[in-house]
């Protein structure tokens, strides 16, 4: 399926030096806002107090949120869990107030609101519980990458694999920047969002690197520049279709999702649109500037019954 179909390839590797030292310069604000603010980790990392309070009626989670931030508490979720009678508080750890006392403050104010709520449970989550969750975030983010250059690497060949790692670890890394220059929140959800980008990225790489080697198949005379423009060029009509059904989903949770979903949702829309800018730019580029070229996909020589001034010669169905 293709909305248009373009006639002429589109020269991108033409320019690829000028986006790839604009990308590098992206990436090098990311890496400095990354060490000089550092991420705003939200409860679930720094601890803090969980609450579990329950309605008769199904809970407003808004008024919620608002009631408790007329407390002048900071970063605190409140979503619903079970039934939209049930509301899961987190709030972030107060200098001289127990969870005892941070937990009766709030359901006191919320019982001036509502009388009908009730307090399920208080507890204290420490910050070692929000170490050991960044710690298998880590881990789970390094598991995602490794399984990916493996793959890459089997499937294509090793030079396709280090390209589309730098590119999608180029993604990751300017999400986390801006996240770490606007101070936005960083929870498990967002971190969720990170894989997933990894992932959706990666997908977008593979892509164009089958269409490159399809066309080195195809092609015996262009030369690889050629080969990954034709290649990026044949698949923009997919590239549409793919990314804007995503990115318009996305885009429903960032606008009518709520709190709970606004963070997760933001960081997938930077992943989509940067992840479309690095399968074409930054790792269709890396991967020519390492010297892919027909030998490292297609085996063999050529056919002796081919006609060698055929542009389709070796062309398989």
């Amino acid at each position: 399926m293709e909305f248009f179909k373009i006639q002429r390839d589109i020269p991108f590797m033409r320019r690829a030096l000028i986006f790839n030292v604009i990308s590098f310069a992206t990436f090098a604000l990311a890496v400095f806002f990354l060490f000089s603010r550092g991420l705003h980790l939200s409860v679930e990392f720094t601890g803090g107090t969980l609450m579990e309070v329950n309605y008769t009626q199904a809970a407003d989670v808004g008024k919620i949120r608002d009631t408790v931030a007329g407390l002048g508490l900071t970063d605190v979720q409140v979503q619903n869990f079970g039934t939209s009678r049930d509301v899961m508080i987190r709030l972030p750890a107060q200098k001289g107030v127990s969870t005892a006392q941070q937990g009766e403050t709030v359901l006191a104010a919320l019982k001036a609101v509502n009388s009908d709520v009730t307090l399920r449970r208080t507890e204290f989550v420490g910050p070692q519980v929000g170490k050991e969750l960044a710690e298998d975030g880590l881990k789970a983010l390094a598991m995602v990458v490794l399984g990916i250059m493996i793959y890459l690497a089997f499937r294509f060949e090793w030079k396709y694999a280090v390209a589309a790692i730098i590119a999608n670890l180029h993604d990751v890394v300017i999400i986390l920047g801006f996240f770490a220059f606007f101070q936005w929140e960083f929870s498990l959800a967002v971190l969720a969002a990170v894989l997933a980008v990894l992932g959706y990225s990666v997908n977008e790489s593979v892509v164009i690197f089958d269409r490159i080697r399809e066309n080195f198949r195809r092609y015996r005379k262009m030369n690889t520049e050629q080969i990954i423009d034709n290649a990026i060029t044949s698949t923009i009509s997919r590239t549409i279709i793919t990314h804007g059904s995503t990115q318009i989903m996305v885009l429903s949770m960032l606008l009518f999702g709520g709190p709970t979903l606004f963070y997760f949702a933001l960081a997938l829309t930077i992943g989509i649109l940067f992840g479309i800018y690095s399968s074409v730019f930054v790792a269709a580029a890396i991967a020519m500037w390492l010297g892919i070229k027909r030998e490292d996909l297609v085996k063999g020589p050529a056919k002796k019954d081919e006609d060698p001034n055929d542009p389709n010669a070796g062309a398989t169905v």
